[in-house]
């Protein structure tokens, strides 16, 4: 029997950074096409509504490439080289990607059970708001005045739900978005050289999707695999073993991990070179908490070492860190947290409360890191000022107020 290659701890977490494009600051300036390979890379760029500092996409686009222009990922969305599905949550996905989604869309309802219940019983109202738009045009759920049922975000307009609804299942795509509201159409509109006669069948699809996982994640246990696009568990589970049986994926261990992990072959001169220790990373960034490399708790507490739970969704009284934290990863490792507001406004960052690791003690290397990182990412929003009212260690504190 092969032996299993295997991993250091440190070292799969930088095979993991290099493959998310994560490990090195960027050589360049970003363009719009780096912007297109960096989502091309991670396949999942996901979007979120919390706009208390940079909207989820653009922050983590920015945590790979520095400043760039941020309507740039609009003009990718509009120029059709960018579309939107629910992956892990709604995401942009690649154009290149729609076949192995057209798939899921035919054989597996991604949205709400609810929702699904709910357009079950109103197949003429989907029917007239297909119609509406094929003769009328691209909508907006602004663009309809009558109320809904009511819902824990409070009354939705039965149009939207139904736009939510032929989302979901591929009848509408969304054209752009205007200040951030979804502009829907049909598909036949937004992607017109698509056939649908080219649909992979299921299992292909979702074969195809758990390889761009692996191969996105770097090294992957089946359970980060799965989680990575929402994909049926069992099902990958399965494909994985016999990808790895047939030779299409290589299997192997990393310390403090019990269960082995996948490596696509893809990756195999690069797990060559975490184990000669040539993948390092002396950068300094801030992450969105939706991050492919947050996403899912699990994988960030067993491989790094961290806890991470985005507490806006706690009540008050439970939260530990505060509403909207940013991790900190600082030379391949994620080393704290910080609760940041932006206020446009007044062109100010303000840090609410930044908390390092119990275990990191700071250092010069952490101080001017951490404070390039801030400067960086305040700049690109176009913040003046930076306040950090609150650290875990003060003289930390102190010292990048100095420098920040």
């Amino acid at each position: 029997m092969t032996q299993q290659p295997k991993l250091k701890t440190h070292d799969a977490r930088n095979l993991m950074l290099t493959c998310l494009g994560l490990l090195k600051e960027p050589k360049k300036k970003a363009n719009k096409a780096d912007l297109l390979s960096a989502i091309r890379r991670i396949h999942v760029l996901q979007i979120d509504t919390i706009s208390v500092v940079a909207r989820a996409h653009l922050h983590i686009l920015w945590s790979r490439l520095g400043a760039y222009d941020t309507a740039w990922v609009d003009e990718l969305h509009a120029e059709g080289q960018l579309f939107e599905y629910f992956a892990h949550a709604m995401c942009y996905l690649p154009i290149d990607d729609y076949p192995l989604w057209r798939a899921v869309m035919k054989n597996r309802y991604t949205g709400w059970k609810r929702l699904k219940e709910w357009a079950d019983k109103n197949a003429e109202l989907l029917e007239n708001v297909l119609s509406h738009i094929r003769e009328h045009g691209e909508v907006r759920s602004a663009d309809f005045e009558s109320g809904g049922p009511k819902n824990r975000w409070g009354t939705r307009k039965i149009e939207a739900m139904a736009m939510s609804h032929l989302h979901h299942t591929g009848d509408l795509m969304v054209a752009r978005r205007v200040n951030f509201h979804r502009v829907f159409d049909l598909r036949e509109r937004v992607h017109p050289t698509w056939q649908d006669e080219n649909t992979p069948d299921y299992e292909t699809a979702i074969r195809d999707l758990a390889l761009q996982a692996v191969k996105a994640l770097g090294v992957a246990r089946e359970e980060w695999v799965a989680d990575y696009f929402y994909l049926p568990k069992r099902m990958v589970y399965d494909q994985l073993k016999a990808l790895a049986k047939d030779g299409f994926l290589r299997v192997l261990r990393v310390e403090g991990i019990s269960k082995p992990l996948y490596l696509h072959p893809d990756n195999l001169a690069l797990l060559e070179k975490a184990q000669a220790g040539k993948l390092k990373s002396a950068r300094t960034t801030i992450l969105s908490p939706f991050d492919p490399l947050m996403n899912n708790r699990t994988r960030v507490r067993e491989l790094f070492n961290f806890d991470y739970l985005i507490e806006c969704y706690t009540p008050l009284a439970k939260r530990v860190y505060g509403y909207f934290t940013l991790p900190i990863l600082h030379k391949g490792a994620l080393v704290g947290r910080m609760d940041a507001k932006a206020w446009r406004k007044q062109k100010r960052l303000q840090v609410i409360k930044l908390h390092l690791e119990p275990w990191v003690t700071p250092d010069s290397g952490l101080v001017n890191g951490l404070a390039k990182a801030l400067v960086d990412y305040a700049s690109w929003q176009g913040l003046e000022t930076i306040d950090i009212d609150w650290a875990s260690d003060e003289a930390f504190r102190q010292a990048l107020i100095a420098i920040s």
